[in-house]
C-alpha cells in the first residue's frame, strides 16, 4: 500500500471510529476530569468530618476504646480501621451492619483524641461524586450492560490515539514544530485544528495508560491476560482468603496489642489500616504506606496471628518484581493517584483535554465537509447575452 494510501486509510478509521464513539467518550472522559480530585473536594467541603481541632499536645485514646465507642454508638461491627499518618486527620472505621441486617456498610469518621463521631462519609457530594462514578463506570445504565458500552469505547479510544499519533506525525520532517504549537492568531479553523492536533499530542501517553489500565474493569479476559503478561493477577486480593491462625483457642490478642506488633515490624511512620478476622481462627491483616514513599500504592502487607502474635506473611511492596508493582498500583495507575498531587495535576490536564478530542474532532469533519461541497457555477449575465446573439 502506497504511503499516501495508508495514510488516508489511517485517517478513516480515526475519523469514523472517532463519530461512531464520541458521544460515549465525551460522557466517560468528563466523569473522568470531574472524579480526579474527588478525594480533595470531598475533605474540602466536609472539613469536620475528616479533620479534627485543637489537637496539639493531646495523646489519642487506645484502639480498644474508639473501637467500643464506635460499635456502641452506631449498633454495627467494626471491620478495619485506618489510622492516618497525618494527626490532624480523623481516624476511619468500617463499620458492617450486625447479623443478617440488610444495607451495606459505611465508614465512620472518629476523633482520635475524644472519641467523639464525627460522622460516616455519606455526605451530599459523596453522592454526587458516586454518580460521577456510575456515568464514568457503566453510563448510568445497569452494570454489566454499561461495562461492556464503556470497554468497547475504551478500546476504540486506544485505537484512535495510536492512529492519531500517526496522523500527527508530519510527511515531511522540517514541519515537525507546527505539530507542537497552536496559532493562536490564526482563524478558528486553525486554532480548532491545533487544539486537536497538538493536545492530543502531548496528552497521549498518559491518556493510553488510562485506557489500557481501564479496560481492566470491564473485560475478564482482558484482566486476564493483563495478569499473565505482568506476572501478577490484578484486584487479586479480593480474591485471596484469609489466613487462619495457628490456633483458634485461647485469648484473641486486643487490636492496639497487633497495631503495636505491625509498628515494630513496619517501622517507619505512614497510613496503616488494621482489617480484623473476619471468623473464628482467621487472623489480623495490616496495611502501611509510607508517609515519605512517592509512590501512594507502594504499601506493605503483614498477615499476624490473632493469638499467638507471630507474623503468618509479610509482603515488602519494594521487593515486588516490577508486573508485581504494576499490578498492585493498576488502580492508582487508571485514577492518578499514584505519585499524589502530581499525578493528579498531570490527569486532570490531560483528562480535561481528551474531553474536547471529541468536540474539536467533530469540527474538524464539519469544516472537511463543507470544503467537499460543491459550489454552484452562476453564468455571468453578459455572458449569456452575448452567446443568445451569437
Amino acid at each position: 500500500m502506497a504511503r499516501g494510501n495508508m495514510r488516508k486509510f489511517v485517517n478513516d478509521i480515526h475519523l469514523w471510529l472517532g463519530l461512531a464513539s464520541g458521544i460515549i467518550l465525551f460522557l466517560v472522559c468528563l466523569s473522568g476530569t470531574i472524579y480526579t480530585f474527588r478525594t480533595e473536594i470531598e475533605e474540602r467541603l466536609n472539613k469536620e468530618l475528616y479533620f479534627v481541632k485543637d489537637y496539639q499536645g493531646k495523646q489519642v485514646l487506645s484502639l480498644d476504646s474508639l473501637i467500643a465507642t464506635v460499635e456502641k454508638s452506631t449498633q454495627n461491627k467494626i471491620s478495619s480501621v485506618t489510622i492516618p499518618a497525618d494527626s490532624k486527620r480523623a481516624w476511619s472505621f468500617a463499620a458492617k451492619p450486625r447479623g443478617k441486617e440488610a444495607g451495606r456498610g459505611k465508614t465512620i469518621l472518629v476523633n482520635p483524641y475524644t472519641g467523639s463521631v464525627t460522622g460516616d462519609t455519606q455526605t451530599g457530594s459523596s453522592r454526587f461524586f458516586l454518580t460521577v462514578m456510575k456515568m464514568h463506570r457503566w453510563l448510568l445504565m445497569e452494570q454489566g450492560t454499561g461495562r461492556i458500552i464503556v470497554g468497547i469505547a475504551t478500546i476504540i479510544f486506544a485505537v484512535m490515539l495510536l492512529s492519531g499519533i500517526i496522523l500527527w506525525l508530519p510527511r515531511r520532517l522540517r514541519y515537525w514544530k507546527q505539530g507542537l504549537t497552536i496559532l493562536f492568531r490564526g482563524k478558528w479553523k486553525r486554532i480548532n485544528h491545533d487544539l486537536h492536533n497538538t493536545l492530543g499530542f502531548y496528552s497521549f501517553i498518559f491518556l493510553l495508560i488510562m485506557a489500557l489500565t481501564g479496560l481492566c474493569w470491564s473485560f475478564n479476559w482482558y484482566r486476564t491476560g493483563a495478569s499473565k503478561i505482568l506476572g501478577a493477577e490484578i484486584f487479586g486480593s479480593k480474591k485471596e482468603k484469609p489466613m487462619q491462625a495457628a490456633q483458634g483457642a485461647g485469648t484473641m490478642l486486643s487490636p492496639d496489642e497487633v497495631f503495636k506488633i505491625a509498628g515494630r515490624e513496619l517501622n517507619y511512620q505512614g497510613t496503616t489500616r488494621l482489617g480484623f478476622p473476619e471468623g473464628k481462627g482467621a487472623a489480623f491483616t495490616i496495611s502501611k504506606n509510607n508517609a515519605d514513599a512517592w509512590n501512594t500504592a507502594a504499601a506493605d502487607k503483614l498477615t499476624i496471628d490473632a493469638y499467638s502474635g507471630s507474623v503468618l506473611k509479610k509482603e515488602v511492596f519494594a521487593s515486588k518484581t516490577a508486573g508485581q508493582k504494576i499490578a498492585a498500583s493498576i488502580r492508582s495507575i487508571h485514577t492518578g493517584e499514584i505519585f499524589g498531587w502530581c499525578s493528579k495535576i498531570i490527569y486532570f490536564i490531560s483528562c480535561f483535554i481528551a474531553t474536547s478530542l471529541p468536540v474539536t474532532g467533530t469540527f474538524i469533519w464539519i469544516n472537511k465537509m463543507k470544503k467537499k461541497k460543491p459550489r454552484s457555477s452562476k453564468i455571468p449575465v453578459g455572458v449569456t447575452q452575448t452567446i443568445a446573439v451569437q
